[in-house]
C-alpha cells in the first residue's frame, strides 16, 4: 500500500476540531483506501476501539438504505447519544446520497447537509466524508456546511508518493510516471498492457458514464468530443467558443458554445481537469478566457487518446500545474504585456504561484537547447519588473543552479521530489 503521509498528516492534525472533514478528489485517487485503510489504522494504533469506528461505504450494497440522510442520521444517532464515549464517524462518497421528505416535519425536504450539520452538534462525535463530485461538495462546502467544514482535496498519487512506492532509477521511474500517471492502483499492475488496459477502462467504464447519468447528458458524443480536444490541448489557451467552433468544423453540425462550456463544467465537477485562469500581472486583473485546461491525471490524458500523442513539454507542464495544486497554492497562468513601437505583445509565463502574501513566477521548459527557446522562455520572466522568485523547471540539466538573471533553474525531478528549495 503507497503511504499517503501528506494527507494523512492533515487529517490527523483536524480531528477534534469541531468541523466536519471532507475528503474530495477524483474516483479511484485513493480517498477511501485514506480514510478506510491509513486513517483507521492510525486510529486503532491510539488505542481507539474497532466498534468506535462507524464506517459507510454509499457505493456499495450493503450501505445502500443509508443514502437516505435521515436512516444515516437515526442510525449514528442511535449509537452515539447518551453515550459518554468518543466515536468517529466515516461516510464514503457522500454524493450517492438523496433528498428525502421529513414526514416528521411537515414533509420538508432535507439532504446529506442537514443531517451532518445535526451530527456534528454531538460533542463525542467526529464526522469524515468523502466525495467524488465538487457539484455537491467543494462548491457547497462553505454554505451548506454552514462555515464548519475542512476541505482536504486529495489527487492521484504524486511523483514523490510514486518512487516511493516503486523505487529504482529516478528517470525510468519518471518515464514510467509521466506515462501512466499516479492512478494508484496503475503500481500494481506489471505489464504495459494491463496498465492501459485499466486506464482506458476506467475513463470510458467509470469517469464518462458518472459524469454522463449524473448530470443526464444527452449528447454524449459531443462530451467525448471535448474530452478528446481538451486532452489534446493540455497547456495551450483555449475556451468553450474555440471548441465549439473546432467541434463543429470536425462534426460539420453547429455546437453551441454553451454546451460547450455546460460540459467542461462537469468534468471539472468529477474532478478529471481543472482549469487555470490567465492573470495580468501588470494590471492585477483576471482575463476572462481564454485558459487554459489540465488533467489531473496525466495517464487517464494519454489513455484518452490511446497513448498517441505523447508531447513530453506539454506533459510535464501538466504535471508542474497539479504538483502545485496539490501542494496547496494558488496557480494562474501570467500574462506580461510588452509593448513596442508597433504592437503589444501578450507574453506568458507558465505559472503565477500564491502561497498567502508570498509569490513565485515558473516556467515549465522541458529543454532550451537553443539561444531562441532561452530567450522566449526567459523574456517574460525578465519583464515582471519585481523582486519576486522567478523559477526555470527543466528536465535538461544536471543540477539546480541561479543564472546571471536571479532566475533559479530547477531539475524536474529535484522539483518533484521535493528536493528544491521553491518559496
Amino acid at each position: 500500500m503507497v503511504q499517503r503521509d501528506f494527507y494523512l498528516d492533515r487529517l490527523i492534525r483536524n480531528m477534534w476540531n469541531g468541523e466536519i472533514k471532507v475528503i474530495t478528489g477524483i474516483r479511484r485517487c485513493g480517498k477511501s483506501v485514506l480514510l478506510f485503510d491509513l486513517f483507521y489504522e492510525y486510529l486503532l494504533g491510539q488505542g481507539v476501539a474497532d466498534d468506535h469506528i462507524i464506517r459507510l461505504e454509499l457505493d456499495q450494497r450493503r450501505y445502500y438504505k443509508f443514502r437516505n440522510p435521515i436512516t444515516l442520521c437515526e442510525y449514528v444517532e442511535g449509537i452515539v447519544a447518551g453515550s459518554t464515549e468518543n466515536f468517529f464517524l466515516f461516510v464514503d462518497e457522500v454524493q450517492f446520497t438523496i433528498k428525502v421528505k421529513d414526514e416528521q416535519n411537515d414533509g420538508i425536504e432535507v439532504t446529506i447537509y442537514d443531517m451532518l450539520n445535526e451530527l456534528k452538534s454531538y460533542k463525542n462525535l467526529d464526522v469524515y466524508v468523502t466525495g467524488s463530485n465538487s457539484k455537491m461538495l467543494s462548491k457547497d462546502i462553505a454554505t451548506e456546511f454552514r462555515g464548519r467544514a475542512t476541505q482536504i482535496h486529495v489527487y492521484p498519487l504524486s511523483f514523490a508518493e510514486f518512487y516511493s512506492y516503486v523505487g529504482g532509477d529516478k528517470r525510468d521511474a519518471l518515464g514510467q510516471y509521466m506515462l501512466y500517471g499516479g492512478m494508484p492502483r496503475v503500481t500494481a499492475l506489471e505489464t504495459e498492457e494491463d496498465k492501459k488496459s485499466y486506464l482506458t477502462n476506467l475513463y470510458v467504464e467509470l469517469y464518462v458514464k458518472d459524469i454522463i447519468e449524473r448530470n443526464r447528458i444527452e449528447r454524449e458524443d459531443v462530451l467525448n468530443d471535448i474530452l478528446d480536444y481538451v486532452a489534446s490541448q493540455i497547456g495551450s489557451l483555449t475556451n468553450p467558443t474555440n471548441i465549439s467552433n473546432a467541434l463543429t468544423s470536425m462534426r460539420n453540425e453547429k455546437i453551441n458554445s454553451s454546451l460547450v462550456s455546460a460540459y467542461l463544467s462537469h468534468t471539472m465537477d468529477a474532478f478529471l481537469i481543472e482549469m487555470a485562469r490567465r492573470y495580468d500581472i501588470k494590471g492585477k486583473t483576471y482575463f476572462n478566457y481564454p485558459n487554459k485546461y489540465y488533467y489531473t491525471d496525466i495517464g487517464l490524458r494519454n489513455a484518452r487518446l490511446n497513448y498517441r500523442q505523447f508531447d513530453s513539454g506539454h506533459i510535464m507542464e501538466n504535471m508542474v500545474y497539479n504538483e502545485l495544486a496539490r501542494r496547496g497554492y494558488s496557480v494562474d497562468v501570467g500574462v506580461i504585456i510588452e509593448r513596442t513601437h508597433t504592437e503589444k505583445i501578450h507574453r506568458e509565463i507558465d505559472f503565477v504561484v500564491n502561497s498567502g502574501d508570498r509569490r513565485i513566477y515558473i516556467q515549465s521548459a522541458y529543454q532550451m537547447d537553443t539561444d531562441k527557446k532561452e530567450n522566449s522562455e526567459l523574456q517574460s520572466l525578465k519583464l515582471t519588473g519585481d523582486f519576486f522568485k522567478k523559477i526555470v523547471i527543466r528536465m535538461d540539466i544536471p543540477h539546480n543552479f541561479y543564472d546571471d538573471n536571479g532566475f533559479y533553474h530547477c531539475n524536474l525531478i529535484d522539483f518533484l521530489l521535493g528536493d528544491a528549495e521553491i518559496f
